[in-house]
């Protein structure tokens, strides 16, 4: 089964981008007003993160959000046959700092958010950098279509580990340089054991896995921004935050990954993953106070 599935959709994969793209507006006109997929989650999203917006405004980011989440799902099935030269014409990376940073031994953690398109930052950066490159993943619930993903991403050299075998995999790569990216803008799965900060002005954990990981393995920590020049094609800019995460107090790291997330946010509210329950979870002073960084 999985052999039929894959042929099907590398077959759609070599339909030409202008191709894909009609197909891709005719899924956002079904996803936007047909199925109104997560439309409620997303414009909650926007109430708070951009107070100051009119509603009409808020309505135009939703849309060119919708038009950039379809465009990212079938850039992911393009991506299954697209070539190496193919995809360095269609996503630069500008990963200049951080290469020239491994002539120092020094591992590098790169954070990111759910910026579009994230299956183009795992291939920019195993393309690209020059340390090997350790993706963590979350596996998908449909095995058939997560067998599918990890293969497509590990075509340009990305070391795919599981996050349930992290403790397990990780040791392997530990002792010599590596660059690990982490996107840490997603919920915790345990609210009570995590960091709560401002983000976009409400009260929100955040995990501190990267931080405790940092500060233990000494990393330099990256900030990677992702974002569309023009339809299809990419610009991926990496700068260095720090070189040393151990003198870093506790929340610092955190807190200038949020003001780089929103900062980037801002200058392209579009760009983002609205459509996942980022505000979700309500603080409560009593019981959430002392995990205030």
């Amino acid at each position: 089964m999985y052999y039929i599935i894959y042929s099907i959709f590398y077959l759609i994969s070599l339909l030409p981008w202008r191709v894909l793209y009609c197909i891709s507006d005719a899924l956002y006109i079904i996803a936007y007003y047909i199925v109104r997929y997560r439309r409620e989650v997303v414009l909650h999203n926007l109430n708070i993160a951009f107070p100051d917006k009119t509603e009409k405004e808020k309505i135009i980011i939703a849309k060119e959000f919708y038009h950039k989440l379809i465009d990212s799902f079938i850039e992911t099935i393009k991506l299954l046959s697209v070539s190496k030269k193919e995809f360095d014409k269609h996503c630069k990376v500008n990963a200049e700092a951080l290469n020239k940073h491994y002539a120092t031994g020094q591992s590098v953690q790169v954070l990111t958010g759910h910026f579009f398109n994230w299956e183009m930052i795992n291939l920019g950066s195993s393309a690209n950098f020059t340390y090997p490159f350790l993706a963590v993943y979350m596996p998908l619930s449909n095995q058939l279509l997560g067998k599918m993903i990890v293969k497509m991403r590990a075509k340009f050299g990305s070391i795919l580990i599981p996050a349930a075998k992290f403790r397990e995999e990780f040791p392997k790569y530990a002792n010599k340089p590596y660059s690990m990216i982490l996107m840490a803008d997603q919920n915790p799965p345990d609210p009570s054991n995590a960091m709560w900060m401002p983000f976009f002005g409400r009260m929100t954990p955040f995990h501190n896995g990267p931080e405790k990981g940092a500060a233990r393995m000494n990393t330099a920590i990256f900030m990677l921004n992702c974002y569309s020049t023009k339809r299809g094609y990419y610009t991926i800019d990496i700068d260095l935050i720090t070189t040393n995460s151990k003198a870093l107090q506790p929340g610092e790291l955190t807190k200038k990954y949020i003001a780089l997330i929103e900062n980037a946010v801002r200058a392209r509210p579009s760009n983002y993953l609205w459509s996942h329950k980022r505000f979700k979870h309500e603080f409560d002073k009593e019981k959430h106070g002392h995990l205030v960084v």
